[in-house]
């Protein structure tokens, strides 16, 4: 089981705090630090000092670590053309020197397109695949060689192709709860299936659905690796469960049934049962993120325990 940390900063979070939480992040043993995409808060908070952007954020990020890998659940198609979101992965993963992942969603907040002018476009879906199939083929494109593509929503002629990634295969991450094109999109494209905020049935269900997918898209279903994202409210005793939980506006007993919540024991048993419905990675959901004894705790008495 590999465990990583994943966190919000739209809900209120300035880079250096990110940059802290970080390198907890790497000093703690975790394997990655992962960031939402996103432009506006959600819920009932101030989301002071505003939002910062994903990218910028993970190439600041990526000259200040030195061993976690660092990507996005889930940047946004809506948000950035697929030639130029090629362009600022691959700068990233050399910046990192090839640590660098790609989670790509179809996006879905309307209200943040609202609030910064972007387009909110009806078809999501379809411009999602398009631009997966574009990031992927510039850079599987050998140096030298050109690149076209003449879609729908996209239409790219003779581009070059660069720069190229530090890997030789930036990993990328498609998830969600669709029942048919999902899977398909996640067996053509992904290295990781992530299913966000599921439980175990919803969870094992879909898996079973990629696996199968892969298998028609003639890809072993093991090539892909299988992962949840779920909120983390871990405590040495009831008391520290009660007071994680209403810093972050949210009832304990909510947070047990539908995350990582209760005592290490606790969730080192729901985490076991994760892995029989067949989850191998697991993104920590971070929401208060000035609370590094709540990573020092999951690293020490959780992460340890697998």
């Amino acid at each position: 089981m590999d465990f990583r940390i994943f966190t919000e900063p739209q809900q209120g979070a300035t880079y250096d705090t990110l940059l802290t939480v970080a390198k907890a992040t790497e000093d703690l043993g975790f394997n990655a630090f992962f960031r939402s995409d996103h432009y506006l808060k959600m819920g009932d908070v101030d989301g002071l000092p505003g939002p910062t952007d994903a990218w910028i954020t993970l190439a600041g990020l990526a000259r200040e670590t030195k061993r976690i890998r660092l990507g996005t659940l889930m940047t946004a198609a809506t948000f950035r053309l697929p030639g130029v979101l090629a362009i600022q992965v691959a700068q990233v993963d050399q910046m990192s020197g090839g640590r660098i992942e790609l989670g790509l969603g179809a996006g879905w907040f309307e209200e943040e397109h609202t609030a910064y002018g972007i387009p909110f476009p009806k078809e999501k879906f379809p411009r999602l695949e398009e631009q997966l199939a574009i990031v992927t083929g510039l850079w599987a494109t050998e140096v030298g060689k050109t690149f076209s593509f003449h879609g729908k929503h996209y239409d790219l002629t003779d581009s070059p192709a660069l720069p190229k990634p530090a890997q030789s295969r930036v990993p990328v991450l498609i998830g969600g709860f669709g029942a048919t094109r999902t899977p398909r999109l996640a067996a053509q494209y992904a290295s990781e299936f992530n299913m966000p905020f599921a439980s175990i049935e919803d969870s094992e269900r879909q898996f079973g659905r990629v696996r199968a997918a892969a298998q028609e898209a003639g890809r072993s279903a093991d090539a892909l690796t299988y992962s949840n994202a779920l909120v983390a409210c871990v405590g040495r005793d009831d008391q520290e469960v009660a007071r994680r939980a209403a810093v972050i506006g949210r009832e304990v007993d909510e947070l047990k049934a539908n995350g990582l919540a209760g005592s290490p024991a606790e969730v080192v048993d729901k985490i076991g049962r994760y892995a029989e419905a067949g989850c191998q990675r697991v993104y920590f959901q971070i929401l208060d993120l000035d609370d590094l004894d709540h990573l020092e705790l999951i690293s020490s008495q959780v992460q340890s325990q697998f």
